[in-house]
């Protein structure tokens, strides 16, 4: 059978079909707000060439589409939000929240499901729109703030989350809607995550929520010019890039099972599934997945999609693992069925949707739920519900997947994938650094932000195994630099000339593991406050790349290593400072992360896991600096183990030379010159090798890795004021 992707027709048919007034549950929206600082997600589309693994399918044409939509004029913008307006008064709702999110809560939804960027014009990985009869806004951090006033339309109200002055979005509803006003929320797109939050705020300021089933209000509008689904075949992941089978992965889950007293576990995250059953797909542009749902018992195993994405190879693949394949949209009712034999359901409350433990609760209720019951004020059920708090425990294991935990931490192979990928993406980077700094810092010729691009990803999409880029590159120039996530687009994009701070963010996905780098380079001659700021960025790179601690240790209490250099300017940068990367999968993955956000502190980091070090500094309309390195976590060799605890470090995986030039010895201390200098050492003689066929390219290499040969009268004598831009 084949189904739609997220939210396919048969899908919100039966979510339709669910009584959602008077659920007994408590519900809130999560703002997707990460606490790394990558596009994220977000984690920015790119165009790129035809591609080795995905040659039918090339990635670039997967962005065009949705690049289109978001630089379409104001009135267009207008007419769509006119539009919803009207569909919200049918639906008798006064408000209507619109996640980026998916039914999966991805960070980077398929070009079907981006239904946010759709009706905003914002095509960054992290925001909410809310459209009433009056007004139309939208919440994002403080990596999206230039980008959105760029991108958002006339009549859009720009909410900048995190602020002092900024309210949360249920604070927001309940002060601007009058008593008695309707929220309405599409269930399959909202996780049932700490619910109290808005359920709870609309029905104290007498407001109301109501999960609106059957089509999706934004998709009415969108109509017939919706994105087609995807169906990108489905892909083996070889063993030797896993390190574990399939059938040793679901023996894992089951022991997790037996450990929570659970009959079943229910699997929503792309990546997570994907992991799982060492598949790899191409739904979803940059992130190797495809749209699916996994369902594990004590004995069994299924992974609902859409089977003519299954190849022969996939299907026999997933029978020797005992995963039996169904449709998609067969999900719901597998759910409800297990609810009603009494199996309990594992579900994570972060990313499971509201629609699918209503489901669950319905199963396990007979489907009597709230009948006959009294009601508070916004008609939610009370405590006396058959969907109290004993009911729910019954039906519903509300718990972090294990998937998450166990994905986190790599294998031995996944490791010696993500190192060979990282020298792969040496060799591509080399040849763009030696191409930008002979065409424009020799030649004196001018290139384009989208050229810069362009010719990096096809020096990647050389190399062995390149499937495609595993975000959106970020070349900026100049002022664009400064926009965090910035998306040059041909017809509006900077030029490179001879005299250009330029900042690259780009990374791929390969078969054996997913790469995140970025250099901010000079043309020309930097000036002093920006060799002061890039030097200051790089002070706490190497802080954080130096660190050893005690094994438990969270990747907040890290974070202030690669602060700390810019706090004692007086400076800062608006994002996290490391993201957890996924092998040959996701280029943002939790739980770990290094972030300045006391909400970042709930995983400690753990040998095996990978993360980004990624500092940064960005003055508004003039540059912005940022150097990132993905690093492994690794037992550290320390004198002593105080109280036999184990200490930790990292492993570097990233090789490319940082620019000398940008560099400013007069605030350097010895230490961090020897840094470079060993850094720089370790680029040589890992990526030479690769390059003995590109004598222009080797020669720019060993001229860039040789040692600094700073004296010591150079270093560290002065502190220079910075006269800020």
């Amino acid at each position: 059978m084949t189904s739609l992707s997220f939210g396919s027709t048969a899908l919100r048919q039966q979510a339709a079909s669910l009584n959602f007034t008077g659920r007994g549950l408590c519900f809130r929206f999560a703002l997707n707000l990460h606490s790394y600082g990558r596009p994220d997600t977000s984690r920015s589309l790119k165009q790129g060439c035809t591609l080795p693994l995905r040659a039918q399918q090339p990635f670039r044409q997967k962005g065009l589409q949705l690049r289109a939509m978001a630089s379409a004029n104001g009135a267009a913008a207008d007419e769509r939000v006119v539009q919803l307006r009207a569909k919200l008064k049918e639906a008798k709702v006064d408000a209507y929240i619109i996640p980026t999110a998916d039914a999966h809560q991805s960070e980077y939804p398929a070009e079907c499901d981006a239904r946010r960027a759709w009706i905003s014009h914002f095509t960054g990985s992290a925001g909410t729109a809310v459209v009433t009869q009056q007004h139309a806004l939208l919440w994002t951090d403080g990596r999206y703030f230039l980008q959105a006033e760029k991108q958002l339309p006339k009549g859009w109200t720009l909410m900048r989350a995190g602020t002092p002055t900024c309210p949360e979005i249920s604070d927001w509803l309940a002060s601007n809607l009058p008593e008695g006003s309707v929220v309405g929320i599409d269930p399959l797109l909202h996780t049932v995550s700490g619910a109290q939050e808005l359920h709870q705020r609309l029905e104290n300021e007498e407001r109301r929520l109501q999960p609106l089933g059957g089509v999706n209000l934004v998709d009415s509008v969108w109509g017939a010019a919706r994105p087609a689904p995807p169906a990108a075949p489905l892909r083996i992941h070889t063993l030797e890039h896993a390190g574990a089978s399939v059938r040793d992965k679901l023996g894992r889950m089951r022991k997790e099972l037996a450990e929570a007293k659970a009959g079943a576990l229910l699997v929503t995250a792309l990546d997570e599934v994907a992991w799982l059953l060492n598949l790899r797909g191409g739904d979803v542009a940059h992130n190797p997945v495809f749209i699916s749902y996994a369902l594990l018992t004590t004995t069994s195993a299924a992974v609902y999609v859409d089977s003519s994405k299954v190849t022969p190879e996939v299907q026999a693949h997933l029978e020797e693992a005992g995963v039996e394949i169904k449709p998609y949209d067969a999900l719901l009712s597998d759910v409800k069925s297990l609810a009603a034999a009494g199996k309990r359901i594992w579900t994570d409350p972060d990313k499971v949707s509201f629609a699918v433990k209503t489901v669950a609760l319905e199963g396990a209720t007979g489907g009597s739920r709230g009948k006959g019951k009294k009601r508070t004020r916004s008609g939610a059920a009370t405590a006396d519900d058959a969907g109290d708090a004993k009911v729910r425990r019954a039906a519903v294991l509300e718990k972090p997947s294990p998937v998450t935990a166990a994905k986190a931490v790599k294998t031995a192979a996944e490791l010696k994938g993500m190192r060979e990928a990282h020298l792969r993406d040496a060799v591509a980077l080399a040849q763009t650094l030696h191409w930008i700094e002979t065409e424009v810092g020799q030649g004196g010729r001018t290139i384009t932000e989208v050229e810069v691009d362009e010719y990096l990803t096809g020096r990647r999409a050389a190399q062995a195994g390149f499937v495609e880029t595993s975000f959106p590159t970020i070349a900026g120039a100049g002022p664009n630099g400064a926009i965090i996530h910035y998306r040059a687009e041909s017809s509006s994009c900077a030029s490179v000339d001879s005299n250009t701070l330029l900042l690259v963010d780009s990374g791929g996905q390969y078969d054996c593991g997913t790469t995140d780098v970025t250099r901010t380079l000079h043309t020309g001659q930097p000036s002093t406050h920006q060799r002061i700021c890039f030097t200051r960025v790089l002070q706490g790179h190497i802080g954080l790349d130096q660190a050893v601690f005690p094994e438990g240790t969270h990747g907040l209490a890290l974070d202030i290593l690669a602060r700390a250099p810019l706090w004692e300017m007086g400076l800062n940068y608006r994002h996290g400072t490391g993201h957890g990367v996924g092998a040959a999968l996701n280029v943002h993955e939790g739980p770990q992360s290094i972030s300045h956000r006391i909400g970042s502190a709930g995983t400690p980091l753990a040998v095996g896991m990978v993360l980004s070090n990624e500092p940064g500094y960005y003055e508004d309309g003039a540059f912005g600096v940022r150097i990132e390195n993905l690093l492994v976590v690794k037992e550290a060799s320390t004198p002593f183990k105080f109280g036999g605890q184990a200490y930790l470090g990292f492993e570097r995986l990233t090789w490319c030379p940082l620019q000398r030039k940008m560099l400013a010895p007069e605030v350097m201390t010895q230490r961090e010159v020897d840094w470079v200098d060993e850094y720089h050492k370790e680029v040589w003689e890992k990526v030479s090798p690769r390059l003995q066929d590109q004598p222009q390219v080797l020669e720019w290499l060993h001229i860039n890795t040789a040692p600094l040969e700073l004296q010591a009268e150079h270093l560290g004598k002065k502190q220079p004021a910075l006269a800020m831009a």
